[in-house]
């Protein structure tokens, strides 16, 4: 069989293969080709995990977790229906884990498979799964998916083996989000406290802030809107009863949240229009270092006309973005949309660094 000489072949160049006797662009293209036929391979595991459906007996063979296979055998049940899945995971266009993100959007939203192929073959992993998520909870939103939510919501303590505590905490998204935005600001305040030679890693603070907060000690207020959720004018003018195909009710980057919930946080809160002409709802600039708060609000909602919150445009990272100046602030760079890029605190860096080290001459 094809497999078994495939297995042959990549058996002898694996006993040939001596990665630090090559050069660092030659072990860039054999990893490539590594990869593809990992991702050749994965088709062939899908398709007959489906025939063989036992998840226990799908583990024991691939040496993969019981929950891991459940997911392989899924994927390989959506493959038998989706055409165009089947296709880029037999030629090898995107990996298994890849796959199962689509396959489960596909399974909850039927046709928008194609879509997320061609986001898997040009963006990062993290890119395609808030894709995929977001996809499938617009979705289930029509389906009770509020009431699951609250029915949902759990903490659970347990001791590891270091002695640590780890809490484990499921909140419903507009309970969760602001605790999180307030814990990130205290974990920047207490950073900003220690000098860059004796920083920390930045989830270190992270866990500091959130043990502050419990503890009521916790002073960080976020300069960022904590909590942001976008209505259709539709939904609110009908009562708050119920979210219809192609309205919104959510909170950008996070997910769906129900018309009830959206009227309470309005009657609680302060409320800022936001007026949305179908091209663009931030064509505001300002030359001041601060990002005034009707642009941050703009900007926490994510692109038109899909407003899916923020994430890095380098590797897709939701957790810690910052919004960085394509022209810098001190080189007359205004803080409008067009300047404006949202980056992962590590990537955030990393560009700054580049900057300042200037242009590689070769």
């Amino acid at each position: 069989m094809y497999v078994d000489r495939a297995i042959e072949f990549l058996e002898k160049a694996n006993n040939e293969l001596e990665p630090e006797l090559m050069r660092a662009p030659d072990a860039r293209r054999l990893m490539k080709a590594y990869a593809k036929a990992e991702r050749l391979a994965s088709f062939g595991l899908a398709a007959l995990a489906r025939k063989v459906a036992d998840p226990d007996q799908v583990a024991k063979v691939t040496g993969t977790s019981v929950g891991k296979a459940r997911e392989t055998v899924a994927t390989g049940k959506v493959l038998a229906d989706s055409g165009e899945l089947s296709m880029a995971l037999q030629q090898g266009q995107v990996s298994l884990d890849q796959a199962s993100e689509i396959a489960k959007a596909e399974a909850s939203v039927p046709g928008v498979a194609g879509g997320l192929v061609q986001v898997a073959k040009k963006e990062s992993f993290n890119v395609l799964k808030e894709k995929a998520r977001a996809a499938k909870l617009d979705a289930e939103q029509h389906n009770g998916l509020a009431e699951r939510q609250h029915n949902a919501r759990s903490a659970r303590t347990y001791s590891d083996a270091l002695g640590m505590i780890n809490i484990n905490l499921l909140l419903e998204p507009h309970v969760g989000t602001p605790i999180v935005a307030r814990a990130q600001a205290e974990a920047q305040r207490l950073a900003r406290q220690v000098s860059r030679e004796d920083r920390e890693s930045f989830e270190r603070y992270l866990a500091d802030a959130y043990a502050r907060l419990l503890s009521g000690a916790g002073k960080g207020r976020a300069k960022r809107p904590e909590l942001v959720v976008l209505v259709s004018h539709e939904v609110a003018t009908r009562g708050w009863k119920d979210v219809r195909r192609g309205e919104m009710c959510k909170i950008p980057g996070v997910g769906p949240v129900s018309p009830q919930v959206a009227k309470r946080i309005a009657q609680d809160a302060f409320l800022s229009g936001v007026f949305y002409d179908g091209k663009d709802l931030r064509q505001v600039k300002s030359w001041t270092r601060s990002i005034p708060r009707e642009v941050a609000i703009a900007l926490e909602l994510g692109p038109p006309p899909n407003f899916d919150g923020v994430s890095c445009i380098d590797c897709g990272n939701r957790f810690r973005t910052e919004f960085d100046h394509v022209q810098p602030k001190g080189r007359g760079g205004p803080t409008s949309n067009p300047n404006l890029r949202p980056r992962c605190w590590s990537c955030h860096q990393a560009k700054t660094k580049r900057e300042r080290a200037g242009p590689v001459v070769i």
